[in-house]
């Protein structure tokens, strides 16, 4: 049995919601704007919502003639056509309940040039029914101001950790809380940081434990698993 659609120039993953519990997201960068607003339209079609990151302003322009109700962030460049997200399994953490209210993540930046990154993570997160709390510009330089939300750092059911430079962040948080972290290296800083390649190194030879590291940049996959951690910790309660 077929269980996505074929489209000549994508076959879209229709069933992927019902095998995993989250629906397919589109990564828009790169994609030629004919097969982006099928794509978009087909899902909606089909889905009612639609969720897309490193979308440009000009995408946002050419899905909002088709799709009115598309909303585009300019910081965290998504692009996404809301509706309901529908519950597909044990743990979902739906805001607004008293069970889960007490559920959140903790998205932290090393600093506001992180921030682009962050959103992407947060909104990501917060698109699949996540509660998330932003900690923002918390860098080691003044490594006070990370110290001083240790309460809410620690009573996340994760935290996601995005940092450029030399992205010592994650380690600092690792050796503070007993939940996940979760590190995002960024691209920012000067030359011998290496387009993140830095801030990546560092985050894979921590020594703290309970730190796992995701792509450079990827502010998408962060939120991503950070939710599938808030699911769980919200069904084992």
């Amino acid at each position: 049995m077929k269980d996505y659609e074929e489209m000549g120039f994508a076959k879209l993953d229709t069933q992927r919601e019902n095998r995993t519990g989250f629906p397919e997201v589109v990564f828009c960068e790169g994609k030629p704007d004919e097969y982006l607003v099928e794509i978009y339209k087909k899902l909606y079609s089909q889905d009612g919502k639609v969720f897309g990151t490193r979308a440009s302003l000009h995408q946002y322009d050419i899905i909002k003639e088709v799709l009115p109700e598309a909303q585009y962030d300019e910081v965290s460049r998504i692009l996404k056509v809301s509706g309901e997200v529908s519950d597909n399994g044990v743990g979902r953490n739906k805001q607004g309940t008293d069970e889960t209210d007490r559920h959140y993540i903790v998205v932290c930046t090393g600093g506001t040039a992180d921030i682009p990154v962050a959103e992407e993570a947060a909104q990501t997160a917060e698109y699949f029914g996540t509660k998330v709390e932003r900690v923002y510009d918390v860098g080691v330089s003044g490594i006070h101001r990370v110290l001083s939300k240790e309460d809410v750092l620690r009573g996340a059911d994760c935290v996601i950790a995005v940092a450029g430079m030399e992205g010592a962040l994650a380690s600092v948080i690792g050796g503070l809380v007993s939940n996940p972290v979760i590190a995002v290296p960024t691209s920012v800083g000067y030359g011998a940081s290496f387009g993140g390649m830095s801030a990546l190194l560092t985050m894979i030879n921590s020594c703290a434990n309970g730190i796992t590291v995701v792509n450079i940049d990827n502010g998408y996959g962060a939120g991503y698993v950070a939710t599938q951690i808030s699911r769980l910790a919200c069904s084992t309660n």
